[in-house]
């Protein structure tokens, strides 16, 4: 599905028609549907007949084999562990969740990364021609999950690309990208859509998944993801426990939070000291945006209590709880302990907005 904010995207795609370059990649911040998007096209370049619109037909012998999730000219180029979570969510009914991380057959912990194997895996089989036709197509998403050595191994084929073949390529932070492997895509950025664009997704969203909706930083499918995932609950306890925090509370709540990101309902949300360090660092964002005469942006309906800890707080505190959330942040995904990096986070928020206890 194309959503209404990327139509203007797709028009200009099929205009391409035959002049569409052999690598494309589709970045912005995540929740706008840019992997949708680049399915639709690969869909399109597969089938036989597209429709008038541009999608695919959905009818033709390569249609069906896609649907299936079998058609052999296609390639989906993803971290073990989205599709080691993929597998479990579909062996369970559809129903999301788990115990932890997603794991291998072996038992061991799928990686999150795009391994060079996987693209010497993809060079040998782009080494012989398409079973259908000339015309074959390379899903990548994240670009962002490739390490220098895999990099390195696919700008060999976007250098030299086999012939027919298309290479989409989806990035959510291409910052991190090489810029070689930038230089040999055709680069097509994203922004947040503004409200006319969102009118349509809005009449048709509930209330719950709306108030998600800034927290998302406007993207919509984010917001989407965490309604489902349980996200007002999460947001409340979040709001819960940061609006009253005392110093000398820093260290339960430490415990608290440590037992609240392990449990089932967080690890079935996905919501973990990365996402966790993301929250904290919005809301003191917030908070220092109050305090320098701004509006809130991520989190309106807790305006109140922002306001109320703002209005006591110094600029240079404010700023400063930031800088060191940032910099929390970059370890977020391998904490040494995570007990003493939710003390550290809580110690340094609290110390910030200490002078707001009165």
């Amino acid at each position: 599905m194309i959503q209404p904010w990327l139509q203007p995207t797709w028009a200009r795609l099929t205009e391409l028609g035959e002049r569409l370059p052999h690598a494309l990649l589709f970045m912005g911040p995540a929740g706008l549907g840019k992997r949708e998007l680049a399915e639709a096209l690969a869909a399109r370049l597969l089938c036989d007949a597209p429709r008038a619109d541009g999608h695919a037909c959905g009818q033709c012998e390569p249609c069906a084999w896609r649907l299936a999730g079998n058609h052999p000219d296609l390639y989906h180029v993803v971290p073990a562990a989205e599709a080691a979570a993929a597998e479990r969510t579909e062996g369970e009914g559809g129903e999301g969740g788990g115990s932890g991380g997603a794991r291998e057959a072996g038992g061991k912990a799928a990686s999150e990364q795009i391994v060079i194997e996987q693209i010497r895996e993809l060079q040998a089989a782009l080494s012989v021609t398409g079973h259908h036709s000339a015309r074959r197509v390379v899903v990548l998403d994240p670009a962002e999950a490739m390490n220098v050595f895999t990099a390195n191994a696919l700008l060999k084929l976007l250098e030299e690309p086999p012939a027919g073949c298309v290479f989409l390529l989806v990035s959510s932070a291409p910052r991190r990208l090489l810029p070689t492997i930038r230089s040999r895509c055709q680069q097509w950025p994203f922004g947040r859509p503004d409200e006319g664009a969102l009118a349509h997704w809005k009449a048709h969203s509930d209330a719950d998944v709306q108030a998600l909706l800034a927290l998302g930083g406007g993207m919509p499918l984010a917001a989407e993801r965490l309604a489902l995932a349980g996200g007002g609950a999460l947001l409340a306890r979040f709001v819960r426990d940061l609006g009253g925090l005392q110093p000398a509370e820093v260290l339960k709540l430490a415990a608290q939070w440590e037992s609240w990101l392990k449990s089932k309902e967080a690890l079935a949300a996905g919501f973990g000291l990365p996402e966790l360090c993301d929250w904290m660092q919005r809301w003191v964002s917030d908070l220092a945006a109050l305090r320098l005469g701004g509006q809130v942006r991520f989190f309106p309906a807790q305006e109140g209590v922002l306001s109320a800890l703002a209005s006591r707080m110094s600029v240079a505190a404010a700023s400063g709880c930031y800088n060191e959330l940032a910099q929390i942040r970059k370890v977020s995904r391998h904490p040494l302990n995570l007990r003493l990096v939710l003390e550290d986070m809580l110690m340094r928020y609290a110390r910030a907005t200490a002078g707001a206890r009165g």
